[in-house]
């Protein structure tokens, strides 16, 4: 067993300090079931803080960056972050079932991920073990914590709150530094939390078909290598939100942006980067907007206009990054391949190829949404990627970067949709 293994299953065994948490729902006393919730944690918290190098558990617990510290950090964080959450269980309502889901499925996770990289030191291979490990742990520990606490949570629930939350922090660990895992076991809860309090029924069924089609949208993401780890984990997990909170149709749309954009930059990958216009796993870089507050009408068309303008705007630059003497947006100057906020007609006319795709997808799989809508959902996604050219060519380099401009681009485009919908009176 590797030292990285064993340090793994050590956080694990401090991660079954959460399970107590069931049993403080019996205790009628706030302030003795908030110390009975936080204490265990504190105890560790102490322990990490003070502990001698000399100490063998020092040796078990500490991380390569606690051993140049001298202190064990990364133990001290986690167990401060598991008593913030039992704070927000025992204080503010936070579902127990879902304060211990997160704590397990982290520190499982975590040890699955560990023991996976003993057979594999492939990124995908080790996140796949991670995300495995803690979805399997978390479902358990969340049925524990149900069976003991009494409250009704169906198994669909539990199985998506607990497969959410293991691709969120598998994003989430990629994202951020390895150290930073109370910071993610913090942000997984919170979102955990959001999940469980929407009032929609999960079914079996569906969650069944959800899961099975992330995982095939994932093994192909990875099969034909049209997204980085990153990307992949981002759509899969949207992909898995579409489905179950959403429906088919909203799925399709996404699957369009990721399978045509990411296809589509691989096409002639060598020619385009001889050119110096190719850019690695470019369908993954762009971002999504979503919105609080809004009705499902105007969330829907802020949702297809921001999916429409992606892909519109990868096809744009894909497709006409192959043909020469683009023009600047601004100016229409003729400019070299590549340059920022640089158009071709051939790149227009492929974009707007994708933001038609998005429409038809849309008038097909929504009985709602007629030619009209479709129409706003085109003219959004235009704007998008046209924003999104005309913000490459002003202030990209300067002011904001490449994910900075697509993340407003996309914002324009829901923008738009939300404000043609809202203009015309479209419903869903």
């Amino acid at each position: 067993m590797t030292t990285a293994v064993r340090r793994a299953g050590a956080f694990a065994a401090v991660a079954s300090l959460a399970l107590v948490a069931p049993l403080v729902v019996s205790i009628e006393e706030p302030a003795l079931a908030t110390v009975a919730a936080i204490g265990p944690f504190l105890l560790v918290a102490v322990f990490a803080l003070s502990v001698n190098e000399e100490h063998a558990l020092f040796d078990l617990f500490a991380r390569p960056g606690d051993r140049r510290d001298g202190t064990l950090y990364s133990l001290a964080g986690f167990s401060l972050a598991a008593a913030g959450m039992a704070i927000l269980s025992v204080g503010f309502g936070m579902p127990a079932h879902v304060y211990v889901g997160t704590i397990v499925l982290l520190a499982l996770g975590n040890l699955a991920g560990q023991f996976t990289r003993t057979v594999s030191m492939g990124a995908v291979v080790v996140t796949a073990g991670f995300v495995a490990g803690g979805v399997i742990a978390a479902t358990a520990a969340q049925l524990f914590t149900v069976e003991l606490s009494g409250a009704s949570v169906s198994l669909p629930r539990i199985v998506f709150l607990a497969a959410s939350g293991g691709l969120l922090a598998a994003l989430l660990r990629e994202l951020l530094f390895e150290r930073d895992h109370a910071l993610v076991m913090l942000c997984v809860g919170l979102v955990l939390w959001l999940f469980a309090a929407i009032p929609v029924e999960i079914t079996a069924t569906r969650i069944g078909v959800a899961l099975t089609v992330t995982v095939l949208l994932g093994y192909a993401s990875y099969a034909l290598e049209t997204a980085s780890l990153a990307g992949m984990l981002t759509g899969v997990l949207l992909s898995l939100l579409t489905i179950v909170l959403g429906d088919y149709g909203w799925f399709l749309m996404l699957v369009a942006f990721f399978g045509i954009g990411g296809l589509s930059s691989k096409y002639r990958y060598e020619i385009k980067r001889e050119r110096g216009i190719a850019e690695e796993n470019a369908a993954s870089s762009h971002e999504f907007v979503s919105g609080l507050g809004l009705s499902e009408a105007l969330f829907f068309y802020a949702f297809a206009g921001a999916v429409g303008a992606a892909l519109a705007d990868t096809l744009s630059s894909e497709i006409g990054g192959f043909y020469d003497n683009p023009r600047l947006i601004t100016t229409l100057e003729v400019v070299d391949p590549g340059t920022d906020g640089a158009v071709t007609w051939q790149g227009e006319l492929a974009g707007f190829a994708g933001a038609l795709t998005v429409a038809g997808i849309a008038f097909v799989g929504f009985d709602a949404v007629g030619a009209l809508g479709a129409l706003c959902v085109v003219a959004a996604s235009a704007v998008g990627m046209t924003v999104d050219s005309l913000l490459g060519a002003t202030i990209e380099g300067r002011v904001t970067g490449n994910q900075g401009v697509n993340f407003l681009a996309t914002l324009a485009a829901a923008v738009m949709g939300i404000a043609l919908a809202a203009s015309v009176g479209l419903s869903i």
